[in-house]
């Protein structure tokens, strides 16, 4: 069972489930580059997979994406909420660094594609509903990679976006304490 602040040691949050990592985060994000680009689903794949699948040939476009990084802002915001048993509540925010690589004969319009469409606000809802919003889209930048005695079109393109992240901890309500108050 879980620690909570009556037990001592470390506490872990209530629930883990909010926000989205990992498989989760990578659903939403391959969904925004697939709706905003045209790209079929199949041809935005996470940067990072446990079997790396077979490239598409030189003739396809398709297109890599990663979190590189996660950065939070220096200080959460921690309030307790006295219902119940009590739990303090965690809130921070974090940027989150993305690249997306796109390859293939098209690469760079469908970068160019991606960049301007974030800054439509129908595009925008789907990550807002995941509790993601868009912060900038960076510069197209071309790193052609060499594969196969072939050079292949790459083209980088830096995405920020920021959510919020809240945490639910069992931090419990002071009942009594052995204190006295003298005048």
């Amino acid at each position: 069972m879980a620690n909570t602040s009556a037990t001592g040691g470390y506490i872990q949050p209530a629930s883990i489930a909010v926000p989205e990592e990992d498989l989760a985060l990578d659903v939403i994000l391959q969904g925004m580059v697939a709706g905003i680009t045209g790209l079929a689903g199949a041809m935005v794949r996470p940067r990072w997979q446990p079997i790396q699948p077979r490239m598409p040939e030189i003739t396809v476009t398709w297109c890599a994406i990663g979190v590189t990084l996660i950065r939070p802002d220096d200080n959460a915001a921690i309030t307790h909420d006295p219902a119940g048993d009590g739990a303090d509540s965690l809130v921070r925010h974090e940027d989150l660094e993305l690249l997306a690589s796109f390859y293939g004969p098209d690469a760079a319009l469908r970068a160019a594609m991606l960049r301007d469409g974030l800054q439509i606000a129908q595009n925008r809802e789907a990550l807002m509903a995941s509790g993601i919003g868009f912060v900038t889209a960076g510069e197209v930048r071309s790193v052609p990679e060499l594969v196969n005695q072939q050079w292949q079109r790459r083209q980088d393109l830096p995405i920020t976006l920021r959510r919020i992240v809240r945490r639910t901890y069992p931090v419990l309500n002071i009942l009594s304490a052995p204190v006295s108050i003298t005048k």
